[in-house]
């Protein structure tokens, strides 16, 4: 049943890689369209097995792993958006400037963004928390944490920019503590729930070159280490993912994967 369906959606859909980057429309082939469709329904059904009402959800869309990182972006998927019953609530570049949006995308394009492996890993929280994140969400005050100068590495103690893994994890922060109302409050908030940023060695020429041709990458608010100079701390999907299994202790997580076969 599952191969009939997707051979009509490929059938009747021409289907182009997302504008979170740079808006350069590509066709993505019939088999990375199955791929990506296969591994929506597989994190739909497990989920609905975890009875889910909320879940962090991380992609593969980039190769970081020069950098030790296995997933370049996290959204928040949530079961009741009244758009429909699983909708991923992210924040996402728009066409590689220097701004941002928040989107609700079906799961399926979530995972149509020409990925560099069909790999995502979640993180389903206790349920107070879900509850607790949900009501944000219903209530649209996440975009109170949404700040649309994007900076795809942003300093992680910074309100002078953002990038998209940040919105989640300063919306996770306002959802615990109904004191947080601002994004410095969050970020406060963070560093004394022990939120650890991920560290990343970018050598200066090549910071230079980013600068120069990237305009969603700014290093200038990022403090300089006379002991490391190439040090940069970023908000990483991973360190989003673990900093929620580390404070809730009944979060449970799962990694799903799908194989790209043009075979088929």
């Amino acid at each position: 049943m599952l191969r009939i369906v997707l051979a009509s959606l490929l059938l009747c859909t021409s289907i182009a890689a997302r504008a979170g980057q740079t808006c350069t429309e590509k066709v993505l082939p019939p088999a990375e369209v199955r791929a990506a469709l296969t591994l929506a329904l597989d994190l739909t059904r497990e989920l609905d097995r975890a009875d889910a009402q909320v879940a962090f959800v991380a992609r593969a869309g980039q190769d970081l792993s020069r950098y030790g990182l296995a997933y370049s972006h996290v959204g928040i998927a949530w079961r009741d958006h009244p758009r429909g019953r699983w909708t991923m609530v992210e924040e996402l570049n728009q066409c590689g400037t220097r701004h941002s949006a928040l989107f609700d995308d079906g799961f399926g394009n979530f995972f149509l963004d020409d990925m560099f492996a069909y790999r995502a890993k979640f993180v389903v929280p206790s349920a107070d928390v879900q509850r607790r994140i949900a009501a944000v969400l219903a209530r649209r005050d996440g975009g109170r944490m949404h700040d649309p100068r994007y900076n795809m590495i942003a300093y992680p103690h910074s309100t002078r920019d953002q990038n998209s893994n940040q919105w989640v994890l300063e919306t996770l922060a306002s959802a615990l503590d109904s004191t947080v109302t601002a994004r410095a409050d969050a970020q406060v908030w963070l560093e004394r729930q022990g939120y650890v940023p991920t560290k990343v060695e970018i050598a200066p020429l090549e910071r230079l070159g980013a600068s120069l041709f990237a305009a969603n990458v700014d290093f200038s608010d990022q403090p300089l280490d006379p002991d490391d100079p190439a040090a940069v701390e970023v908000v990483s999907a991973e360190s989003v993912l673990n900093f929620v299994t580390r404070i809730d202790a009944g979060a449970r997580s799962g990694v799903i994967t799908e194989t790209v076969d043009a075979a088929r």
